[in-house]
């Protein structure tokens, strides 16, 4: 069992050995998303004696594919927009106007059409 230090990652080890790519072709025929981060975390991993030295390039490669920290981002997003939400219901106004207004991803043009109509 290697040790590790603190900061590095000890699952990354195990998931460089366990890691292949299935064929590199995408759905429609082409090369996937994802073929060209890891070609880079494959050139790394095959030119290096030490596997921890291609973490950034191992980090790159299961961003592409899983999209944690997209998916975090999108739900931080989201909590703030529900959070915000509730305490201006609780300043009075009804949960279902403020959610009306706006949706978590919008860029305001309907309100802005509405807005314009009312002033004509």
């Amino acid at each position: 069992m290697s040790r590790t230090s603190p900061g590095e990652d000890p699952t990354l080890e195990r998931s460089v050995q366990q890691i292949s790519m299935a064929s590199g072709f995408g759905f429609s025929g082409g090369r996937s998303r994802c073929f060209t981060y890891w070609q880079e975390f494959q050139k790394c991993y095959a030119g290096t004696d030490d596997p921890k030295s291609c973490a950034t390039q191992y980090f790159d490669y299961f961003e592409c594919l899983h999209h944690p920290k997209e998916l975090a981002r999108a739900k931080a997003i989201e909590q703030e927009f529900l959070r915000k939400a509730q305490s201006v219901a609780k300043e009075g106004r009804k949960v279902a106007d403020v959610l009306a207004e706006g949706t978590t991803v919008g860029l305001g043009i309907i309100q802005q059409a509405e807005a314009d109509k009312k002033k004509s």
